[in-house]
């Protein structure tokens, strides 16, 4: 057995890709954006076909997953097929396992669970991406819209919730059974458009983002693991672990991450967002905004 799995870790092989996409050379990228933009597809075909369709040497497939920490193509494809079957996970094949906690050990066992999930999103969060969201959303020169799928848009509209408190020109996109593509008619280039897709990724969602991003707009996914396919037009990606106490997909360590967002927003803004919660505040209670910053001082 060699590297390759203690280098996987729990991020998964795109995300994985992705941070080491520096340290390639440019016929090494060409096989990591061929193996990113048709995964899992172009990653379960022999050496000679990933080479074909990134137009690339044999040894120079090679030379990319030995970058990636594996010994040798055989090992790339036993992790990458155990990498879909996790992904390709339902709640319902996932019921069975479920076994019951002893006596009064569920609230003990979901905390466990929480914690360590929890420390094994934040330990794959690269420092320098997350940095970079946490700018760009609060760069007032663009306007954001934060959107998600069936679930995921609980996120969507938690962040919006925060980002609609600390700076204007924020919006909501109710998630739907199919694309608001009228959503998309005063986006470009000044819009960040924020996409939240777990795994079962929603067709409607990600179709919705790759519009979105032929608009111009700048797209940050917040996404599992295995990466759903809007993460090939994503500028960034922020991932957080799904694996919980119950046979269903957590939301946790994903609110964790989210709330860690929130809370570089609130030092990055700093004083700047005061006024504008205060103006909050004041139209909630019915005051006056000089009444409220006496109430505060």
């Amino acid at each position: 057995m060699g590297t390759g799995s203690r280098v996987r870790g729990p991020q998964g092989l795109a995300n994985l890709v992705h941070e080491r996409m520096q340290q390639l050379t440019g016929a090494e990228r060409k096989v990591a954006r061929v193996f990113l933009a048709s995964y899992p597809i172009a990653g379960l075909e022999n050496v000679a076909q990933l080479a074909h369709r990134a137009k690339v040497s044999g040894p120079t497939v090679m030379r990319f997953v030995s970058k990636l920490g594996f010994d040798g193509y055989p090992e790339f494809q036993e992790a990458l097929r155990h990498e879909v079957q996790e992904k390709l996970t339902s709640s319902l094949a996932q019921y069975p396992d479920a076994e019951a906690p002893a006596a009064g050990g569920t609230i003990q066992m979901s905390l466990q669970v929480f914690n360590a999930e929890i420390e094994k999103s934040f330990a794959g969060l690269p420092e320098a991406e997350f940095d970079a969201v946490v700018d760009l959303l609060a760069d007032r020169r663009y306007s954001v819209c934060c959107t998600g799928g069936r679930f995921s848009q609980i996120f969507a509209f938690f962040l919006f919730a925060h980002l609609n408190m600390m700076r204007p020109k924020c919006r909501h996109i109710v998630a739907a059974p199919t694309p608001g593509w009228d959503e998309l008619i005063d986006v470009d280039k000044r819009t960040v458009m924020v996409v939240f897709d777990y795994r079962r990724y929603q067709s409607s969602t990600i179709e919705f983002a790759r519009r979105a991003a032929e608009m111009g707009c700048q797209i940050v996914l917040f996404t599992d693991p295995w990466l759903s396919p809007v993460a090939e037009v994503a500028r960034y990606v922020l991932t957080s672990t799904v694996q919980g106490p119950s046979p269903f997909d957590t939301m946790v360590p994903g609110l964790a991450v989210i709330e860690a967002v929130v809370a570089g927003l609130s030092v990055k803004l700093g004083a700047q967002a005061k006024p504008r919660i205060a103006e909050l505040e004041r139209l909630r209670a019915g005051t006056t905004w000089g009444e409220l910053v006496m109430e505060t001082e």
